[in-house]
């Protein structure tokens, strides 16, 4: 099991200006709860001007918790968001999420996790949970989501490794390639990601893939009918479509949008 939270900026699009704009972390769980939540996120902000901030989500379901100054602090449950999440900041104003593991939320909803997947669902919260410290924060969230009392779940466990699985090995690009390797059929790895993950797990291969793409787009110049091919797409075209979709630019666009953001 981790110690640390992952540091990667995987998923967010020009990382480099929303740390310079927020004060963004991550923060491990309490021991118990690592099997189910990835990290929790912890972001302030104080912005003279509104900041546009963008995502390309992970197949994960996120509770999210946000106090703006002035206003009551809202909870919601976010499902597995299958577009570009996008969201305004302004003025002064905190969030508390947590992100479970892909799987992970499924012993705390004990019903499909697809009944979430792109919808938000609000959340009465007992007591405020962005007062105070870091610390503070996250003993909030542990002691609620320990009282949800999540069942253990070994079909949960099998989704969450193996969607891990496909995050990490890069050279997974074909369902029925996977359920071979693991012995099963790609109707039960379908039924599985749809019950447990809230999406199947081509659409898990191709987001992963993806974030690939947008992660070698922000490294520099690149030869793009040569990743499309290590991606496992048909050819650069089908990349280029793809990318543009998601991200909302073009892979070409979005590498000179973050050079250009460095450079301011």
């Amino acid at each position: 099991m981790r110690h640390e939270p992952r540091r990667d900026s995987r998923g967010i699009l020009d990382p480099d200006r929303l740390l310079r704009q927020v004060r963004f972390r991550r923060r491990l769980p309490a021991p118990a709860l690592r099997p189910y939540v990835e990290h929790y996120w912890l972001i302030d902000w104080a912005l003279a001007e509104p900041f546009d901030q963008r995502v390309v989500p992970h197949p994960a379901v996120n509770v999210v918790f946000q106090a703006q100054q002035g206003g009551p602090e809202t909870g919601e449950i976010a499902g597995v968001d299958t577009g570009l999440f996008s969201v305004t900041l302004h003025g002064v104003g905190r969030v508390t999420g947590v992100q479970f593991r892909p799987g992970g939320f499924r012993p705390f909803w004990r019903r499909p996790v697809s009944e979430l997947t792109g919808r938000r669902r609000p959340l009465d919260v007992p007591e405020p949970v962005c007062p105070g410290t870091d610390d503070d924060r996250c003993r909030r969230v542990d002691e609620l989501l320990t009282a949800w009392g999540p069942e253990p779940d070994p079909l949960a466990a099998e989704a969450t490794a193996l969607v891990e699985e496909i995050r990490a090995d890069r050279g997974i690009l074909r369902v029925d390639d996977f359920a071979r390797r693991h012995g099963v059929s790609t109707r039960r790895l379908q039924r599985l990601f749809l019950d447990h993950v809230g999406v199947g797990p081509k659409w898990v291969i191709r987001r992963y893939r993806l974030q690939e793409a947008i992660e070698q787009a922000a490294a520099g110049p690149l030869d793009w009918s040569r990743v499309a091919a290590d991606l496992g797409y048909a050819d650069q075209a089908h990349l280029v479509r793809e990318f543009t979709a998601v991200a909302g630019v073009s892979p070409a666009a979005y590498a000179r949008s973050l050079a250009t953001s460095r450079g301011g």
